[in-house]
């Protein structure tokens, strides 16, 4: 497809597609990790996606080479990816899916704080310093609230630092040469990276399966296919075809749907204080990747 200058039905379809696709993947991770160390999971995920994304590349003929200027960027971005994974993984394990998601779905808050201080055409002004102070109100609102006897403070805190870390990761791409790099190549960085450190961290958490069953195979398998190699390759191919801003616009469905997921799929208890801090982070995200119509 040709690149467009903005937003048509087809995109804005495929957009919703994908942040149902990932609020649904925050309720596979919760159940996969009935059946695996949170952590182990995690590895074999980054480690089926090096093998998806080898197989999709050499279909595509297309180069593993990166600029040797990029490759400390890359190994960067690849620890920053397993340190996220490792945190939200096992920040499911501590508590809800719900809770998890609006705070770690805060990650356009961080980014936007750590653009405004390195990247001097990104500057907070007007009604994305406004989204931030609504979404910062959110994380602060869902961290506060220890209402919900299933979750913890723990698993909140992992999932900011997840937030942070993807933020990062992120930050990453935009500043230093991997800006440069093709999607394929920056995911394969991240994968190729976390796999090996994933799979040794997972070590020191205790047994790497617990009890598993056929779900929690499939659950990893939907993980592998599904999101850490197809899926992100789809994300960067939207992104490829219309203009970013637009595209960042729908991230602030993600967390709804998480919750909403969590609710019909875990049978979660969803608190009013929640439903609160999740309308204030969607409408932060909103406003954050929300750019002036240029007349």
């Amino acid at each position: 497809m040709d690149r467009k200058t903005h937003m048509d039905a087809f995109g804005a379809a495929a957009l919703i597609t994908f942040a149902l696709h990932l609020a649904f993947n925050q309720v596979v991770i919760k159940v996969t990790n009935g059946g695996f160390n949170p952590v182990f999971a995690a590895g074999l995920r980054s480690a089926g996606a090096v093998l998806v994304l080898l197989l999709w590349m050499r279909m595509r003929s297309i180069s593993l080479t990166v600029p040797r200027e990029a490759v400390p960027a890359g190994i960067l971005s690849g620890c920053l990816f397993a340190l996220e994974f490792t945190c939200l993984f096992t920040a499911l394990d501590f508590t809800t899916v719900s809770r998890a998601s609006v705070i770690f779905y805060s990650m356009p808050v961080w980014l936007a704080i750590a653009s405004h201080f390195l990247i001097p055409t990104d500057k907070l002004t007007g009604l994305r310093g406004i989204g931030l102070l609504l979404a910062m109100g959110g994380v602060a609102l869902a961290l506060l609230d220890r209402s919900d006897a299933s979750a913890s403070l723990t698993g909140d805190l992992l999932a900011l630092t997840s937030a942070i870390c993807w933020a990062g990761i992120a930050l990453c791409v935009k500043i230093t040469p991997l800006s440069k790099v093709p999607p394929a190549q920056q995911l394969m960085f991240q994968v190729i990276v976390s796999a090996p450190l994933l799979l040794l961290a997972s070590l020191a958490f205790g047994d790497l399966i617990r009890d598993l069953q056929p779900i929690h195979i499939a659950g990893l398998l939907f993980q592998i296919i599904a999101v850490a190699s197809l899926g992100f390759l789809a994300w960067f191919w939207l992104m490829s075809i219309y203009p970013a801003s637009s595209v960042a616009s729908f991230s602030f469905l993600s967390p709804v749907f998480a919750v909403i997921l969590g609710w019909l799929l875990l049978s979660e208890d969803v608190g009013p204080q929640v439903w609160v801090a999740l309308a204030l982070v969607a409408l932060g995200i909103y406003l954050i990747n929300r750019r002036p119509k240029v007349v």
